[in-house]
């Protein structure tokens, strides 16, 4: 049986639209702040540098650290 550990940080903001929309970053440095990740978010949209299909991003909705482990079961 094998067993996988992937961890994620997912940012979610509000469009013009006012639709969630998720950045989902892969394997995210240990040690980051909620402080550090917010001022990030907001360089993100101050920079308008993402334009989805319901405008731009406008401000922060969610952000989490997710970590999830994989058990195959079957070989």
């Amino acid at each position: 049986m094998a067993s996988t550990t992937k961890k994620v940080l997912r940012l979610t903001f509000n469009n013009a639209a006012g639709n969630a929309v998720t950045i989902t970053m892969p394997q995210p440095k240990e040690g980051l702040t909620a402080a550090d990740i917010e001022a990030v978010m907001d360089q993100i949209i101050a920079k308008n540098i993402f334009l989805t299909s319901g405008g731009e991003l406008i401000s922060k909705r969610d952000v989490k650290i997710v970590d999830t482990t994989t058990n195959d079961l079957f070989d």
